[in-house]
């Protein structure tokens, strides 16, 4: 499958009708475990979060290292406002971002993504065996049926096709603010790789990210939780300002743990501890 500026995904899939915005919507999605209000939430601090920024670093130097079979698209399913699929179309690839939420669709689209599918998986009636490659990039803990979920992406993709993913570490870190994500649980590098193998994929590269995270997310957010004195904080202000690598001594040791990170990650080295867990697999 090749996509282009002239790809007409509805003479792919009829389903597909193609809006005068340029999205292509589908029917019912389904229920979603998402908060309504998640993508946009997430749209005004993604551009200046440190966080969003240096995962978008690890994926793109995952796919950088284990690339597609013939630089082929990569489909980009719950890829809400689009972050991660400007940000590989940015060093190259191609990307068709799959998101069910209309706000994170059109917000894609101001982004830049230029195909972008408003629907599901499954509402876009993808055919088995089609799709080159696949990305996930804190999707997996939100889906109640893990396994099946990470099945059905099996089926869609082509024989070797790839997949890459990221999910959140470690269950002693599950606080409030999984609760209010929609999160059914929490992973380990292990535990995601024997999910992997138990659907059928080749596990190819896991490693962790985010190695200075777990401290500080379990005092300040799992410790409250379980003593039962968290406090639900909506403030999207906060929010931002704790996504903002201050300046001084603390911030320069940040970028300093980050760029050791992303040099690690660069040469195919995995890390053991850290909030978040980075992935490459492969259909047998």
């Amino acid at each position: 499958m090749k996509i282009d500026a002239h790809f007409d995904f509805s003479a792919e899939y009829s389903i597909l009708q193609r809006g005068e915005d340029g999205i292509f919507y589908v029917g019912e999605v389904g229920e979603i475990s998402y908060p309504e209000e998640g993508n946009e939430l997430c749209f005004e601090i993604e551009d200046k979060s440190f966080w969003f920024h240096h995962r978008n670093d690890c994926i793109r130097e995952l796919v950088r290292n284990f690339p597609p079979m013939g630089k082929r698209p990569i489909f980009d399913v719950g890829g809400g406002n689009g972050f991660v699929a400007k940000g590989l179309m940015d060093v190259g690839w191609e990307v068709v971002l799959v998101e069910p939420g209309s706000s994170g669709a059109r917000n894609a689209k101001k982004r830049g993504v230029e195909h972008v599918i408003c629907g599901t998986t499954h509402s876009a009636a993808f055919k088995n065996s089609s799709l080159p490659a696949i990305g996930v990039f804190d999707v997996v803990e939100h889906i109640e049926d893990d396994l099946g979920f990470l099945r059905h992406l099996r089926d869609l993709l082509e024989p070797c096709g790839m997949l890459y993913l990221t999910v959140p570490s470690y269950n002693f870190l599950w606080s409030h603010e999984d609760m209010d994500a929609g999160h059914f649980r929490r992973y380990t590098v292990g535990g995601i790789k024997k999910k992997l193998l138990e659907s059928g994929f080749q596990p190819i590269f896991g490693s962790y990210i985010f190695s200075f995270l777990p401290l500080p997310v379990f005092i300040f957010r799992a410790l409250p939780y379980r003593f039962g004195f968290a406090q639900r904080i909506k403030n999207e202000k906060i929010s931002a300002k704790d996504h903002v690598i201050s300046e001084g001594g603390f911030g320069r040791l940040l970028t300093m743990l980050l760029g050791h990170e992303l040099n690690l990650i660069k040469r195919g080295k995995s890390l053991s501890f850290g909030g978040s867990c980075l992935m490459a697999a492969r259909k047998e």
